[in-house]
């Protein structure tokens, strides 16, 4: 199987190509970025480890070497963003090249529109691309199916997701987290899509290890996919918070300093700069938590699943099961189109994956009881 990352050499991008470099069945791994540089560190400290490394440069505003660089590989794996800037640009290429193609585009906005613009013509090509699979959104929405599997009927979701200050990311992370928090975002109320101003709202959630702490509703895409491949849903929302500093982001948000896109660009350059300063200081961890309210036999229910760990190895990680089982073609759809993990992931097999490479789910907030 040969696979090429996009964004390999990204914190994200080059923690699914340490990976799938050493994943069975895979032969090759190209790391395709701007940064060539970054690219071929990344594959020597691979070389010997398992599949032969490859680095390419990539720009993603140039359909055709993107075209170039997709096409011969079996799976395009996406760590590429900002995605509500780049992620129809990178289906649109996968498509031409005839390429399966998964991303952990974590932007609601760019995750609707590729579903909603590209996914006819994924269909006639016969590729299949998934949008959203890193953690937040990809692991929650496949939990979230997993535990409406265990219902006769779903009635609410609801994705929290504690991300600290200092969780590490680059630029592109950054530049998400603004957009995320700037102008409307979608929500699912009532059994209908509204939009609602970002960090208008806020709850005070109780997390795995890290007890109470403070989220807003923020722009993932759960609410945006989830109401679409499991019907019935009356309500979908996602709620983040980032702990000690968070009045520092939240409150410019609410103003509107990050909606000018000039202006959020300019923020983003400061913020990484500072990030770049204490870049040898290990990113601390965050922690997810999904809660899903349903029926079974007559009996109302809720279930969880929740957890802790780094954002790198959590989103590094989901993508490149994602691909390895794309590749594989263990997905529940052998029909192409655009689609989000929760429509196309089996859950069980997706989970015995990242248990293995030792991410693990609970059932309680204690963390007392693992997901089978």
């Amino acid at each position: 199987m040969k696979i090429i990352v996009l964004g390999g050499a990204g914190d994200m991008g080059s923690r699914a190509v340490e990976d799938l470099v050493v994943s069975e069945g895979v032969t090759r791994v190209t790391i395709a970025d701007r940064n060539v540089a970054v690219g071929r560190q990344v594959a020597g400290r691979l070389e010997g480890k398992g599949a032969k490394v490859e680095v390419v440069k990539v720009d993603a505003n140039d359909h055709a070497g993107l075209v170039e660089a997709i096409r011969g590989h079996d799976v395009a794996a996406s760590a590429l963003g900002p995605f509500y800037r780049f992620e129809a640009k990178l289906v649109r290429a996968a498509i031409e090249a005839g390429v399966n193609y998964c991303s952990i585009c974590d932007d609601w906005d760019a995750a609707e529109a590729v579903i909603n613009e590209l996914g006819d013509e994924a269909k006639k090509k016969g590729v299949t691309a998934i949008t959203g699979l890193g953690a937040s959104p990809g692991l929650s929405n496949v939990a979230v199916r997993n535990l409406v599997r265990q219902m006769d009927k779903v009635r609410r979701v609801e994705v929290y997701v504690y991300l600290p200050m200092d969780m590490g990311g680059g630029a592109a992370a950054l530049s998400h987290g603004l957009h995320i928090m700037s102008g409307e975002v979608v929500a699912w109320r009532g059994g209908k899509r509204v939009m609602l101003k970002a960090c208008s709202e806020h709850r005070v959630v109780e997390f795995p290890r890290f007890g109470k702490i403070k989220v807003w509703n923020m722009g993932h895409s759960e609410p945006a996919t989830i109401p679409r491949f499991i019907p019935g849903i009356e309500e979908v929302n996602f709620f983040m918070g980032f702990g000690r500093g968070s009045s520092l982001v939240v409150y410019p948000a609410k103003w509107g300093l990050f909606v000018k896109e000039r202006r959020a660009d300019a923020i983003v350059r400061v913020l990484h700069f500072f990030e770049r300063i204490f870049a040898g200081k290990e990113p601390e961890w965050g922690a997810v938590r999904i809660d899903v309210w349903g029926e079974k036999d007559g009996k109302e229910v809720h279930l969880m699943h929740c957890g802790i760990g780094q954002m790198r190895k959590g989103t590094g990680l989901s993508l490149s099961v994602g691909a390895l089982m794309l590749g594989q073609k263990k997905i529940l759809t052998e029909e192409g189109g655009v689609y989000a993990p929760e429509a196309c992931i089996e859950p069980q097999t997706f989970l015995a994956y990242l248990n293995a490479r030792g991410i693990q789910g609970f059932e309680d907030i204690g963390m007392t009881k693992p997901v089978a």
